[in-house]
């Protein structure tokens, strides 16, 4: 299984999440403001969420478990 990777562009505000390294071949647009990326079989291989604090946030208050997140500048490899 390929170890999954998260890159946080700060200025940009967009969390991409590496699943494989491969090249993309396609992308479809889940909601406004993910986007699925896909390989040339149309295999899932990334996911970039845009204006990720915000949805994020959103996605956490939903749930009722935090009041507050703020996301700060990171790469995890």
């Amino acid at each position: 299984m390929t170890k999954l990777k998260m890159k946080y562009f700060d200025q940009e505000d967009i969390l991409h999440l590496v699943i494989s390294e491969e090249p993309q071949g396609d992308s479809l647009e889940l909601s406004p403001n993910i986007t699925a990326e896909l390989n040339e079989n149309g295999e899932l291989i990334g996911i970039e969420i845009l204006n990720a604090s915000s949805f994020i946030q959103e996605a956490v208050l939903d749930k009722g478990t935090a009041k507050e997140l703020t996301l700060s500048k990171v790469n995890i490899a």
